[in-house]
């Protein structure tokens, strides 16, 4: 402990106020870092909303100085199906903020290891979430240009404090960026053009009197493609539907896309705006007001330019054979109709773990990696050796998959 500093748990109205609040001052003078919504924020830490509290825990702390002054912030927790997939038992810490200064680092990383021990947990991952990966998680180490939406962005001192702590690189998560103007490679096209003359395949945009049929194609689709992965679970039809529900509020037609083999889904890459861009001054509150606004720069004043990619799947059965390059090639021969709004192409999470979607993302897509975000874990039993993450690995007993 520090004389000087002092930990106050967050469990009222207005501390949670004050956890929310605390980085819009750390980051003032940070023109690339954009406040995340604090409705996204806090349903991480709303029961009734995370589904993680049936079999886990969360909490979270403010480090304040001598004068109240608010200098730091974090939050620990565990999911006990989550912790046994590890070969010791693994929590996390996250939501992790702090001014340049190891010592309330420290105390702050001490605090998420003595409460994780106290129930028995033996290693904490950070920063990382108590959700899925794809939203708040990783600390940014090289790539510091405006975060999307809800990935993290932090000070690039970020990486010592949790270094100098003890944490090591359990793995990276690479942000691709492409051009859209930049097309895919010409074996790309070539595997597309092969395909695309076989009429069983049909390749199409969103069509408003499919609708209803989309989330249940979504689901069975990103099941059979990731469902080969070991440690991937299945969605459930409720995650499926709240997922399209929230697409169906932002997602633009032309960035939306299903593959088909005589009729039956097989393929699916959907892309969304980057509502990052809209959300500049709303200061984390998405009030009536803010919300008209956000309507209002996206569909009548069209200011986003950047989409990011959401998911991309093909079933096994189908991988292999170009369908991965002709629904890109169906997305690029879109991009280049008059009137296309959109610049950039992001596409988030693809771990240093998984060779093959790097691959083909670098290959056929033509994506640069454009930021590093690192998972770091730290081992409790400080004798244990350390191990990185290992390759994606595939069930045997299916075909590969790619993502």
């Amino acid at each position: 402990m520090h004389p000087d500093y002092q930990l106050v748990e967050v469990n009222s109205r207005k501390l949670i106020r004050e956890f929310l609040n605390f980085p819009s001052r750390l980051y003032k003078n940070d023109k690339n870092w954009i406040r995340p919504l604090d409705i996204e924020v806090e349903k991480v830490f709303d029961p009734k909303q995370n589904k993680m509290f049936l079999t886990g825990e969360a909490i979270r702390w403010l480090l304040v100085d001598k004068s109240g002054k608010t200098i730091g912030r974090v939050a620990a927790f565990y999911e006990w199906d989550s912790a046994k997939k590890n070969e010791q038992l693994t929590g996390g810490i996250g939501f992790f903020e702090c001014i340049n200064d190891q010592k309330a680092a420290n105390m702050l990383f001490d605090a998420g290891k003595n409460w994780l021990q106290k129930r028995g947990v033996q290693a904490m991952d950070g920063p990382v979430n108590f959700g899925d990966r794809d939203h708040f998680w990783g600390c940014l180490a090289e790539g510091f240009h405006e975060p999307v939406y809800n990935m993290p962005y932090n000070f690039k001192y970020y990486n010592e404090l949790f270094e100098n702590y003890g944490f090591k690189n359990y793995f990276n998560q690479y942000t691709y960026r492409k051009i859209i103007a930049v097309g895919s490679s010409d074996s790309t096209h070539e595997k597309a053009l092969r395909l695309l003359r076989n009429p069983d395949y049909r390749f199409e945009n969103y069509r408003k009197e499919k609708e209803a049929d989309y989330g249940r194609e979504f689901i069975d689709i990103y099941n059979k493609a990731w469902s080969q992965f070991e440690g991937v679970k299945p969605i459930t039809p409720e995650e499926g539907n709240a997922l399209f529900r929230m697409v169906k509020q932002v997602m633009d037609k032309r960035a939306f896309y299903y593959g088909y083999y005589k009729d039956e889904p097989i393929a699916i890459f959907i892309m969304i705006p980057d509502i990052n861009q809209l959300i500049k001054g709303f200061n984390g509150k998405l009030n009536l007001w803010n919300k008209i606004r956000l309507f209002a720069r996206l569909r009548i004043f069209h200011r986003c330019d950047r989409l990011m990619g959401l998911v991309f799947g093909v079933v096994p059965e189908h991988q292999g054979k170009g369908v991965e390059s002709a629904i890109i090639y169906r997305f690029e021969q879109e991009s280049y109709k008059p009137g296309f709004p959109f610049i950039e192409l992001q596409m988030n999470w693809i771990g240093d773990f998984n060779p093959l979607m790097m691959k083909m993302v670098e290959r056929q897509v033509r994506g640069k990696i454009y930021k590093t975000h690192i998972t770091y874990r730290y081992l409790f039993d400080r004798s244990k050796p350390f191990k990185r993450a290992e390759k994606v690995s595939i069930k045997r007993s299916k075909p590969k998959a790619s993502r």
